[in-house]
């Protein structure tokens, strides 16, 4: 069974998600997303409308992406679910880049689809607070925050993991950011 190709905007998309994660919405050129794509650039704006527009799409997709692969209900395990938050941004580090691209374009102004994404977090707040025995709060919030930078941060800046951890097999990096959460949150949240 054959699969049909991808469509043009399917294809615009994953070579706007490639040059965005590389370049940031400033750095990025329409001309190299059209040529990757193999089509011409005026496609773009046709499906998009503009770069920034497109730049919007790409990373709400790539936080689709990571909801629907990575979800938090009420009762997971914490710290498994920084391992999983672990694995997928090692296998798609590209959504990573984005936020940061995202984080330098924005700063702390209102991002795109901002309520759609608030309420996308207030569940996962909800779902650890209840997995806690405890009410959702902004001292919840601020766990799964420190959750999700645990788990990213190393993907974020590669470099710093090479530098401080080395590249040798000498530790598991998952494991040891697993057990890390394990720990925090054991010590961190009785009272939630």
């Amino acid at each position: 069974m054959t699969q049909d190709p991808p469509s043009t905007k399917q294809r615009l998309l994953a070579a706007a998600t490639e040059e965005f994660a590389a370049h940031g919405i400033a750095g990025a050129r329409v001309d190299r997303i059209a040529e990757l794509a193999g089509v011409n650039k005026e496609r773009i704006y046709g499906y998009f409308g503009s770069k920034q527009k497109l730049f919007d799409q790409v990373v709400a997709r790539a936080l689709d992406e990571l909801a629907e692969a990575v979800p938090l209900q009420p009762g997971d395990d914490p710290a498994e679910y920084v391992g999983r938050v672990y694995d997928f941004h090692r296998a798609n580090p590209a959504l990573v880049r984005l936020s940061l691209w995202e984080g330098l374009h924005y700063r702390d102004g209102a991002l795109p689809g901002e309520a759609r994404r608030s309420t996308h977090y207030e569940r996962k707040v909800a779902a650890l607070a209840e997995t806690f025995g405890a009410e959702a709060s902004p001292r919840v919030g601020a766990c799964l925050l420190s959750l999700i930078g645990l788990a990213a941060w190393p993907v974020a800046v590669p470099q710093m993991a090479r530098l401080l951890v080395g590249a040798g097999p000498d530790i598991d990096l998952r494991a040891h950011v697993v057990e890390f959460a394990r720990q925090a949150v054991a010590g961190s949240l009785p009272n939630a």
